[in-house]
C-alpha cells in the first residue's frame, strides 16, 4: 500500500525516488567524482530543496523530513532538480551550492 494524497494520488513512489537520489546517488556519484563542493546527502538535500523554492527551504516546508510534506508538484520538481544535479556532475552541484548558500547568507 502506498501514501496518498488528499486527491488519491500515490506519492510513495516520488518520495522513494527523492530519497534514492538524494540520500544515495547524489552522495556516491560525489565520493566517486572526486572533488566536489558537498558530499553529505543533507546538503545535497538543502541544495536540492533550496533551488526548489528559490529560498530557503524551511521557510516554506512546515514538516520534518521535508520531502514527506512537499506536494506531488514539489516533489516531482525536486527530483527533476535532483536529475540534473546527477547529469551535471560537480559544475551544476558546485553552482546550485553557490546559489543556495548565497541565499542563506542573505538573511
Amino acid at each position: 500500500m502506498g501514501q496518498e494524497t488528499l486527491t488519491g494520488a500515490d506519492i510513495s513512489g516520488l518520495r522513494a525516488e527523492y530519497e534514492r537520489k538524494v540520500h544515495g546517488a547524489l552522495p556516491a556519484q560525489a565520493r566517486a567524482g572526486g572533488d566536489w563542493p558537498i558530499r553529505a546527502d543533507r546538503c545535497f538535500a538543502r541544495v536540492v530543496l533550496d533551488t526548489l523554492f528559490q529560498d530557503v527551504w524551511y521557510e516554506h516546508v512546515a514538516g520534518r523530513p521535508a520531502y514527506e510534506h512537499l506536494s506531488v508538484e514539489e516533489l516531482t520538481a525536486a527530483i527533476e532538480i535532483a536529475d540534473r544535479m546527477l547529469e551535471g556532475g560537480r559544475p551544476v552541484v558546485a553552482e546550485l551550492d553557490r546559489q543556495s548558500l548565497a541565499r542563506r547568507n542573505e538573511r
